[in-house]
């Protein structure tokens, strides 16, 4: 058994790393740093409920400080990682320290995609991903005002719901034909832009953009074909990159994310990587993938402490994610980017109905709205063939 773990990125995965591995009977050191002040918190309620401060910050803590000081882990948070040394196998932190290890763990995330264009550096341009995100926005949205939303998927959406419930007068400005177009299909996206067109936001698609202006501040957003949509605040959310660059710079394989096999281990056999982060081959779908979800964060961290416990271990999950807008849950099970065939059960303007996608007969992924009953089934019956009762009658 191992005496020292290493973890870096102190988030879902990271957190859930330092449960499984003690809950395993792991009595070793464990390190955990993370680069934010907090202890480790769930990400998903920060464009919801946080965001309108519905819960605070203590309500985010996947688990009180008080199990971080109960199970013997060396917290380091609030510090940014440096470089790792495979060599010394030493994790170096800002200011000199270092943290011996016997086997790593990287937890680094994602991070919000920027973009290279005039403006973005302007006061009121802003992204959403961590608690100090959150911090920076609410004082721009205490009094109604106009806000730019740049995006049109989970996060920009969701963010719009809270701003039009909030008061405030809402665009949203999406380069594609429809919203969430990467991840639904056309009758899903057309069912949420109706949604929102009902809820007083304007929908922009198909519209590109080429800057922000202002001089102190921003104050509009400049669109592709002419024209200008005024704003007070300016949400850019175009999607996210992975934190690879510690990785890549020790000489890990990466490739969008740091690649691992279905043991969550790295092309180093002391180091293991879990989450978001990460890009393995799966099984099921039959091609590499990396997954942004709460799901492969917890469920890849516990294959990594398995396989650290001498568990054998082979990681191929079954995706799944949600998002919630005003009081509408969408759910998602497995990926539909191969689907040859897309079936809706139920009338979607009944407000609870679902598209299952096939590819080559075989069950895809199913999107649910309103109906966790065919979402639950869907989870277990991602990549069976298609028949009549594999999924709930609508």
């Amino acid at each position: 058994m191992q005496d020292s773990i290493v973890i870096v990125g102190a988030g879902q995965a990271g957190a859930q790393a330092v449960h499984s591995l003690r809950a395993g009977g792991f009595g070793g050191r464990i390190a955990l740093v993370g680069e934010e002040p907090h202890p480790p918190y769930q990400r998903p309620p920060l464009s919801k409920k946080h965001l309108s401060g519905e819960i605070d910050d203590e309500a985010l803590h996947l688990r009180p400080l008080s199990f971080y000081e109960q199970n013997a882990i060396d917290c380091h948070f609030g510090k940014e990682v440096e470089a790792i040394d495979r060599e010394m196998r030493a994790v170096l932190l800002a200011g000199g320290e270092q943290l011996p290890y016997e086997r790593l763990i990287i937890a680094t995330g994602t991070r919000p995609r920027a973009l290279p264009i005039a403006g973005a550096d302007l006061p009121g341009v802003v992204t959403l991903r961590k608690i100090s995100d959150v911090e920076a926005m609410r004082p721009l949205l205490r009094a109604p005002g106009r806000v730019a939303i740049v995006g049109g998927g989970y996060i920009g959406l969701e963010v719009a719901a809270v701003a039009r419930t909030m008061g405030h007068e809402v665009t949203v400005i999406e380069a594609q034909d429809r919203v969430m177009k990467r991840v639904v299909s056309p009758t899903v996206s057309a069912w949420f832009q109706q949604l929102h067109a009902d809820k007083g936001v304007r929908l922009m698609l198909d519209t590109g953009i080429t800057g922000f202006s202002g001089s102190d501040r921003v104050t509009g957003v400049q669109l592709a074909g002419g024209g200008e949509v005024p704003c007070d605040i300016a949400l850019v959310a175009v999607g996210a990159v992975p934190n690879d660059e510690l990785a890549a710079a020790c000489g890990l394989a990466t490739g969008d994310g740091i690649l691992v096999d279905d043991s969550a281990l790295t092309s180093d056999p002391l180091v293991h990587a879990a989450g978001d982060c990460t890009r393995f081959h799966s099984a099921l779908y039959g091609r590499s993938i990396r997954l942004e979800s709460v799901q492969n964060a917890i469920d890849q961290a516990k294959a990594v402490a398995a396989s650290i416990l001498g568990q054998e271990v082979h990681y191929d999950p079954v995706p799944w994610f949600w998002s919630d807008q005003y009081a509408v849950k969408l759910q998602i099970a497995g990926l539909s980017q191969d689907h040859d065939e897309a079936r809706t059960f139920g009338d979607p303007a009944s407000g609870s109905f679902y598209v299952a996608y096939l590819g080559g007969g075989r069950l895809l992924a199913v999107d649910s709205i309103n109906h966790p009953r065919s979402h639950m089934m869907a989870r277990r019956a991602i990549g069976k063939t298609f028949e009549d009762g594999l999924l709930p009658a609508a």
